[in-house]
Formats: structure tokens, C-alpha cells, sequence
């Protein structure tokens, strides 16, 4: 069995879509969930592309992908690739995809000069922690991450 580690195509939103869906599901949070393949396909490939995608396949058929899009650092005056979502489906995980794609995320780092590779993990997801601290990653936990949306945001932005 070859694993194929390739670009999102604008044909594969579908498939996008539902692996999002499946992680959502996973991560227990398909109620948070508001995507639709438009939404997407516009996001991904639209006028102004806002992030990438790369799939894994076996065989042809679809068994993960990671989402990403870049960063910039001040402090490094470099970009950096911030990974939104990493997914492998379960009968699929254990046996290197998702390693195969965070190295291909961190080669496409490199090659754009890159100065880190970021994401985050859901704390009660040990599973996933000990995976990324083997291949080296290390917890910023000096830093707690804010998001503003839905009400708040838009009352802010109405300011």
C-alpha cells in the first residue's frame, strides 16, 4: 500500500468537507460545525486563497488531510505555518500518515523560509500530545490563546 501525501484540488472540497466533519465528531465538537463546500471551496481556492490544504491517500482513496495557512512572527521578522487541522481516520492512525503529513507541512516550511510550524491540541487529547511530543514538539504554555466571535466580535467590530 502506498501512502501519497499531495495538494488539495478544488475536486477534493467534498471530501475536505467530510473529514472536517468526521474530526468535529471526534474532537466532540460537530456543533460548532457551520461550514458548507462553498464556504470552503471559496476559503481554499476562491479569489483570495486564506488557507491550504494537503491530502493523504492510500491507494487513491482519502485517509487524512491537514488544513494550514501562514503566520507571520515579529520577533522573527520570518513567516511560519500555522496547522488549523490535522485528521487521520481511525483505521488509519498508528501507521505513519500522520506523521507523513506534518513532515511534508514542515518541508513546505522550510522551502518558504518558515520559521516555525504551529498548532494547537485539545488538552484532553493525550493520545494526540504524545504524538507530537515524540516527533519533538514542545507546549507553549506560557501563552493562553483568546478568540473573539460570533456576538462579540461583532459588537467590536461595530465600534
Amino acid at each position: 500500500m502506498t501512502l501519497r501525501i499531495r495538494p488539495a484540488e478544488r475536486a477534493d472540497v467534498p471530501l475536505v468537507a467530510g473529514l472536517i466533519r468526521q474530526l468535529a465528531r471526534f474532537e466532540k465538537l460537530e456543533h460548532e460545525v457551520v461550514l458548507t463546500e462553498e464556504l470552503l471551496d471559496a476559503g481554499l481556492f476562491g479569489a483570495r486563497p486564506y488557507a491550504e490544504a494537503v491530502m493523504a491517500e492510500q491507494d487513491g482513496e482519502a485517509i487524512g488531510f491537514a488544513l494550514f495557512f501562514h503566520t507571520f512572527s515579529t520577533f522573527l521578522a520570518r513567516p511560519g505555518l500555522y496547522l488549523e487541522d490535522l485528521f487521520v481516520l481511525p483505521d488509519h492512525r498508528g501507521h505513519g500518515v500522520g506523521r507523513a503529513l506534518l513532515a511534508h507541512l514542515a518541508q513546505l516550511a522550510l522551502e518558504r523560509g518558515c520559521g516555525r510550524l504551529e498548532w494547537a491540541v485539545l488538552n484532553w487529547n493525550q493520545e494526540a500530545i504524545r504524538f507530537y511530543e515524540r516527533l519533538g514538539a514542545r507546549p507553549n504554555s506560557e501563552w493562553t490563546v483568546y478568540r473573539l466571535a460570533g456576538e462579540a466580535l461583532q459588537a467590536l467590530g461595530r465600534e
